[in-house]
């Protein structure tokens, strides 16, 4: 047990006992060690995932689809996110907490970028903001590094993107690989502290997290990065008849559970039998 993690005394757990800092998953990086990402929309999630030993949680845009029920990441808006991310980092304990820029709140301008970021941190509390593209969004990642504003960047599938990329597909192969080398190096250029790589083909992207000085995080993109990341959600079959991506391996059937739960919930009462003496004053 090293000396920034100890036992939960709820769970047994390794936790963070001091907060976790980007130098901390640099560390990381140089050591070999891997660690585990999750994303986190509300203040009792947060809690349950850092209690489970989790160090850093995602406020992602796909809020907009798993809290929202939005069709597209692209609706949601700055202020939805704000809230959201001050609620998690509320429950984050010593976690890192890092938040995704919206769709349409960073691209315009390296002022807009600075503006939204700027304006993310200061009411939200989060660490870091996360915004998505390669070459095409250095600038704006530079911008924001020049402010004093750590980014994660976003490369390989881009959900804000999944218009202009025809849809959900792994990014990456074939004569495509090049390209996606060429956003990395670019993001890595701009400043960015950290690379989500989505959807890419597992040996590219382990040759991409050992060429690269920043830690890779990912997603649908083998077990070659230096972190992973799921929306918890994936990771529990929450709802249980919603549709899982490939690269997503289910720990609990959460929907399941809590669907069972709810029906005895309603029989008891429609029986009678709930509230019970035990449960009245």
């Amino acid at each position: 047990m090293s000396d920034s993690t100890a036992g939960s005394p709820a769970t047994g757990y390794l936790v963070p006992t001091r907060q976790v800092r980007i130098a901390d998953l640099r560390s990381k990086k140089a050591e070999g060690k891997k660690w585990a990402m999750l994303t986190a929309y509300d203040y009792s999630t947060a809690r349950a995932l850092t209690q489970g030993g989790v160090e850093c949680l995602l406020v992602g845009d796909s809020a907009a689809n798993v809290v929202f029920g939005y069709p597209q990441t692209q609706q949601i808006s700055l202020e939805e996110m704000i809230m959201l991310t001050a609620a998690v980092v509320r429950g984050s304990g010593n976690a890192l907490v890092i938040a995704d820029l919206p769709f349409g709140t960073y691209e315009a301008s390296d002022e807009q970028a600075v503006l939204s970021a700027s304006e993310m941190l200061r009411r939200s509390g989060a660490a870091m903001v996360k915004i998505e593209g390669g070459v095409r969004i250095a600038p704006r990642i530079r911008a924001l590094v020049n402010a004093g504003i750590p980014v994660c960047a976003h490369v390989g599938f881009t959900p804000q993107s999944v218009n202009a990329l025809s849809g959900f597909k792994v990014q990456g192969r074939g004569g495509d690989a090049s390209r996606l080398v060429a956003d990395v190096h670019a993001v890595e250029d701009a400043g960015a502290d950290m690379v989500v790589l989505e959807m890419v083909p597992a040996d590219l992207a382990a040759q991409i997290t050992a060429d690269s000085t920043v830690p890779t995080v990912g997603i649908g993109a083998g077990p070659g990065t230096d972190a992973q990341v799921l929306v918890w959600h994936d990771m529990v079959a929450l709802p249980a008849d919603g549709r899982r991506p490939k690269f997503a391996k289910q720990w609990a059937t959460v929907g399941e559970d809590l669907t069972a739960a709810a029906a005895a919930y309603r029989h008891e009462v429609e029986e009678g039998t709930f509230p019970a003496p035990e449960h009245c004053f």
